[in-house]
């Protein structure tokens, strides 16, 4: 396996890339067709290219384009397609290439990715090849978070018509017409010799530096071995609408050592009764759950002067 150095002058010099898009994601079908005449105007061979149409398609095709061997796949779409691609590239010889195309963005953010189209593709000529870590639940790699109790129920029922149309607005939105028949669970988190239990309607497992695209504090990151361990509200509506818009609004100003923050590198958590977890904004099994690390297991294409870890 070549070093990070190596696999950046590989990229740069030969220019061998591999473009899939989501085109269900936000932007992703209306962004393909520039997509592609951007990279080929910098000069980009792409050994394949596909816009997927059918969601149930995305993985295989990107499976497929990764056997092709190319130095970089370039993911264009939401984080569930990014971190679709992130699974597919952990401890592989291949950076992933992003082309934020989606509603909130949070890995995108996190790694310092611009959100316009042809200042993420500069960032993929000019850019340089960091690694980073990927969170670990229950054996499935994700980029950005876990989430027990409401946003379960969130990411399963927002309409896709709704995302396109509000973009990240779809969410809250969502949160609110479920909220009314939304029971608050009893979470306990151990790790490093601590328990903490909350009476609450949510709880996040983060490893990322965004959720719903706003810092979740100012020294969240994805290259830190850590994860972000927090709860939003108590069992009142009130709370959990309270905390939802003091985290969306102060995150850039708070740090992993404020309360209710629990920033460690490996969890259990388990609620009173079995809840749904979400993995990156897919369902993946139920409560309880062992959450950790899996340090610098991706290489991704970041932007020049990235530190990297």
């Amino acid at each position: 396996m070549r070093t990070k150095q190596e696999l950046g002058e590989a990229i740069r010099r030969d220019r061998r890339a591999a473009l899939v898009v989501n085109a269900h994601s936000r932007r992703g079908r209306h962004q393909y067709e520039r997509a592609c005449a951007l990279l080929a105007a910098a000069g980009f061979h792409l050994l394949a290219n596909h816009p997927v149409e059918q969601v149930g398609r995305l993985e295989s095709t990107l499976a497929e384009v990764a056997d092709l061997g190319p130095d970089l796949l370039i993911a264009g779409g939401g984080d569930g397609t990014l971190s679709a691609a992130a699974r597919l590239l952990a401890h592989r010889d291949i950076a992933l290439g992003l082309l934020p195309m989606g509603t909130t963005n949070n890995f995108a953010r996190t790694v310092g990715i611009p959100l316009r189209l042809d200042q993420a593709v500069d960032v993929l000529v000019g850019g340089t090849v960091v690694d980073v870590d990927l969170g670990m639940a229950g054996g499935i790699p994700f980029t950005n978070h876990v989430g027990v109790g409401l946003s379960a129920d969130v990411m399963l029922t927002t309409p896709p018509r709704l995302k396109r149309l509000t973009g990240r607005v779809a969410y809250p939105l969502t949160a609110l017409a479920l909220l009314t028949r939304h029971r608050p669970l009893r979470a306990t988190i151990r790790a490093a010799g601590d328990e903490r239990t909350y009476l609450t309607r949510q709880v996040y497992v983060a490893n990322g530096g965004f959720h719903a695209g706003r810092p979740i504090t100012a020294d969240a990151d994805a290259d830190d071995r850590l994860l972000v361990a927090y709860p939003v509200g108590g069992p009142s509506r009130r709370g959990l609408l309270r905390d939802t818009l003091r985290n969306a609004t102060t995150g850039h100003r708070r740090t992993l050592h404020e309360e209710p923050f629990l920033a460690v590198g490996e969890l259990w958590l388990e609620t009173d009764r079995p809840a749904a977890v979400e993995v990156d904004g897919e369902l993946q099994g139920r409560t309880p759950i062992r959450i950790g690390l899996a340090a610098n297991a991706l290489r991704v294409m970041a932007p020049a002067g990235t530190v990297d870890r």
